[in-house]
């Protein structure tokens, strides 16, 4: 049992044990930015993409699956494709300046604290993940390793030459096949400084959560445009440290996306990388001037580093299944899933966390939550575990509110029936109120609560502790799809960490069963006639 089983129970109980250091609190003057700074290197402008034809999201949100549980894709990658991915996930799109009940409503006017929206959720609005592009001979730019601007959506120049073949030795020959024979690979490198300065010990579980929501959105972007995104998670990390310049404790680099492109043959299977690694010299000038490393999260750090290149065989995590839902009982039959033709860029854009603004008034349909619940089930965080696409990892709770025609009460989905099984009888208000830390967010007035649950200690126990990067990166697969499925149906929408976990393993009978709640997503109608400022940048 390694030291990710630890931590994980930790994190579990840190609504009743607080997390070491427990008289933490922030610096916020002194914070880190929210994203890359590297002064003096060029800088390529990226086309806007917004020629392309608007690709309804449903595509993505209830795909077709083919091999690893991805959309399957016909098309490949080109530039104005991969820059309108970019910026329709991880690109600031505009400025948050709505009437809320979030605690930094009263800094949004001011530019220093303004808030900006992304296409992809991020926790506690922080965007810790770099994207690095490495690219090869095929590709449109000078080959080399690029690291994407997201505040001028731009790819500023590290390093110039082809590294692709050393990327391929990195994830071995044992990797997916997509992965060996590109030369296109997208790099997802987190910067913990930018979540522990908030979050401190707790900040390695959000990271892990921001790597899962940003890998769902490409997942759910490129179905809808006919392509196809799937992860690599086990790889030699250090050398990919390496060839970046980074330091691994500092910023740990989480998954490899390789890319099709389009006019791009395979590449060679045998590397040919001779010599040593070249590595990127630009460095990230940090404007924090104290930086603190946690002893916890450096040793999750190295916890899920450890045999990071020890990729487990194909089925290794059919033991961490979700179990399935039992027959019999009080069940509640769903419409059957619909979601409206709507682009999926508009749906991206309009994503946003409702923070106290739901309105029981206006209750939820049974067919929109089917619809949420169904597109929420059908997530997969992907990886080389489960190759064929065929395990489901994640359980879901639904805390019902206010639905039409189903009475309050909390109810597991069986997304095998499409219906819903009673839990726990009667309203959930009171109870989900006082299991939540913050008062940003109205639980009660919400139509329904969702709860996602992984069995993290038996993901765990079945691929090590690299595993629990893949199990929380789960969740946060599940809170983009949440959110998305929302948005694709006009609904509020918000996502929390800040809970009672042990109380939900409670209330839901979960003692002894290895399923962990992540996550708590309410769902609902908003009030009418916000006060908002829009103020659109892309």
């Amino acid at each position: 049992m390694g030291y990710a089983h630890e931590y994980a129970d930790a994190v579990l109980h840190r609504g009743r044990v607080p997390m070491e250091p427990a008289d933490f609190v922030p610096d916020w003057p002194d914070g880190p930015r929210r994203g890359k700074f590297y002064p003096g290197v060029e800088s390529y402008a990226l086309p806007d993409g917004d020629d392309l034809a608007d690709a309804p999201a449903w595509a993505g949100l209830l795909p077709p699956t083919g091999k690893d549980g991805s959309p399957g894709g016909h098309r490949a990658f080109t530039l104005p494709l991969l820059s309108a991915m970019l910026k329709d996930s991880y690109g600031l799109t505009g400025r948050r300046l709505g009437i809320q009940a979030n605690s930094d409503l009263s800094g949004l006017p001011f530019h220093t604290h303004a808030n900006w929206s992304r296409g992809t959720a991020g926790g506690g609005g922080l965007y810790p993940v770099g994207v690095y592009w490495a690219s090869g001979p095929s590709g449109p730019l000078t080959p080399g390793i690029h690291a994407y601007d997201v505040h001028r959506h731009a790819v500023q120049r590290l390093l110039t030459g082809d590294v692709t073949a050393r990327v391929r030795e990195a994830l071995g020959p044992d990797a997916p096949t997509e992965a060996l024979e590109t030369d296109q690979y997208l790099i997802l490198g987190v910067k913990y400084w930018q979540t522990t300065f908030k979050y401190n010990s707790f900040g390695y579980h959000v990271v892990c959560t921001d790597v899962g929501t940003l890998v769902q959105t490409w997942r759910i972007w490129a179905a809808a445009h006919g392509l196809r995104t799937a992860p690599v998670l086990w790889f030699d990390e250090p050398r990919l440290n390496g060839l970046l310049g980074t330091v691994g404790e500092e910023e740990g680099v989480f998954a490899v996306v390789p890319l099709r492109w389009e006019g791009g043959g395979p590449a060679p299977r045998t590397t040919g990388a001779d010599g040593p690694d070249p590595a990127v010299r630009h460095r990230d000038v940090e404007r924090s001037r104290t930086v603190i490393a946690f002893p916890t999260v450096l040793a999750m750090h190295a916890a899920t580093v450890a045999g990071a290149a020890g990729r487990p065989a194909p089925g290794a995590l059919a033991p961490a299944a979700a179990r399935p839902v039992p027959g019999g009982g009080t069940r509640v039959a769903l419409p059957a899933p619909v979601f409206p033709e709507v682009p999926v860029r508009r749906v991206l854009r309009s994503r946003r966390s409702s923070f106290g603004r739901f309105d029981a008034a206006g209750p939820v349909t049974p067919g929109q939550l089917s619809s949420v619940l169904a597109a929420c089930a059908a997530t997969s965080f992907g990886g080389e575990a489960d190759p064929d696409g065929t395990l489901r990892q994640v359980r879901l709770y639904a805390f019902v509110n206010h639905v039409v025609g189903i009475a309050p009460g909390a109810y597991v989905y069986d997304p095998d029936a499409g219906d819903l099984a009673l839990v726990v009888p009667g309203p959930q208000g009171a109870f989900l109120q006082e299991n939540y830390f913050l008062a940003n967010y109205n639980l009660e007035q919400a139509g329904v609560v969702l709860v996602p649950t992984v069995r993290t200690t038996a993901v765990l126990d079945a691929v090590g502790d690299r595993g629990y990067r893949l199990a929380v990166g789960t969740a946060g697969a599940v809170a983009q799809t949440f959110y998305l499925a929302a948005s694709a149906l006009s609904l509020g929408a918000g996502v929390a960490l800040g809970f009672d976990n042990v109380s939900f393993v409670e209330r839901l009978g979960l003692e002894g069963t290895a399923e962990a709640p992540l996550l708590i997503m309410p769902l609902g109608n908003e009030r009418p006639g916000p006060a908002d400022f829009r103020h659109e940048i892309a």
